[in-house]
């Protein structure tokens, strides 16, 4: 009995020691981003595709109010409540970051401290996010106004709130190939790059697996609401009829081919498509159509 004691310990501490190698915190390689300098023009633009303002803006917000990334905004799901932090250039957000540490924490779920965050974070999508754009994204939020209010704790129940599992979440769910995987003309490659990485337009319009991840072969199929509050509608091309015009005209104006309008999150992503050039709004349109070639 005394044996067997023993090799079950020895198989207890070496699960443990896997468990917490498996679950580590990555991090970017030292020299990423060494001699890469920001351009605050260029980070404007990564802000407004990537969506920045649609979670990190106060509830609410309007107009220039929509650059102050206060925090505040709530993420229901059936795991708790996520709710976004001040990211502002202040104490309480994103002051004393380095380059390196926003790309730790776009690229790998990292933060500075080197403890995992929440996927609701899309840092699966911004994984493909290119070093020059994340210098550029730095140098705009260094330019934007301050805000000293305080972050709130996320409202996340037992086991969730274990954190260091994220780490096998990562493994199982952080896949880094692209879906649209011949995009062979400059303008679908731009597409792919706004939607699959900065846009992370996937986060809500693909169902997610029993792990939590996105299902790639249901890609921009349509999903549950994570607030258990209907459901998200599908964007590919096998199950939405419009044209690339009508889908460029919608990023532009919100107005459907059937002239609704856009409701619930929809207004704050049209909100930011306003600020991208027409160029972009189209290369979006493109990809969503050439998925049904994919």
């Amino acid at each position: 009995m005394a044996t067997l004691l023993r090799y079950l310990l020895i198989l207890i501490l070496l699960g443990a020691v896997a468990f917490w190698f498996l679950t580590r915190p990555q991090s970017v390689d030292a020299d990423l981003f060494t001699g890469l300098q920001g351009d605050p023009e260029s980070g404007e633009t990564i802000f407004w595709a990537g969506g920045c303002a649609s979670c990190h803006a106060a509830p609410e917000a309007k107009g220039d109010a929509r650059l102050v990334l206060a925090g505040g905004y709530r993420i229901e799901s059936p795991f708790g409540t996520f709710i976004a932090p001040n990211i502002s250039p202040t104490a309480e957000g994103l002051a004393g970051w380095s380059v390196e540490d926003l790309g730790n924490a776009l690229l790998h779920g990292t933060s500075p401290e080197g403890r995992h965050y929440y996927p609701s974070f899309p840092y699966g999508s911004y994984q493909h996010m290119q070093p020059q754009a994340i210098a550029d994204l730095k140098a705009f939020l260094d330019t934007l106004p301050p805000s000293d209010a305080t972050s709130l704790p996320h409202e996340v129940r037992f086991p969730y709130n274990l954190t260091r599992g994220i780490g096998l979440w990562k493994r199982l769910n952080m896949t880094s190939g692209w879906v649209l995987e011949n995009a062979d003309t400059p303008e679908l490659e731009r597409g792919r790059y706004l939607v699959e990485a900065l846009g992370h337009c996937a986060e809500c319009h693909t169902p997610r697996t029993a792990t939590g991840g996105l299902d790639r072969s249901q890609w921009m199929a349509g999903a549950p609401n994570p607030s258990g509050k209907g459901r998200i509608p599908a964007i590919s091309p096998e199950k939405m009829d419009w044209s690339a015009t009508d889908i460029a005209y919608y990023l532009e104006t919100g107005l459907t081919p059937d002239y609704d309008s856009a409701g619930g999150q929809m207004v704050s992503v049209i909100a930011n498509m306003g600020h991208l050039p027409k160029e972009d709004r189209h290369a979006i349109a493109a990809y969503l159509k050439a998925l049904a070639n994919n």
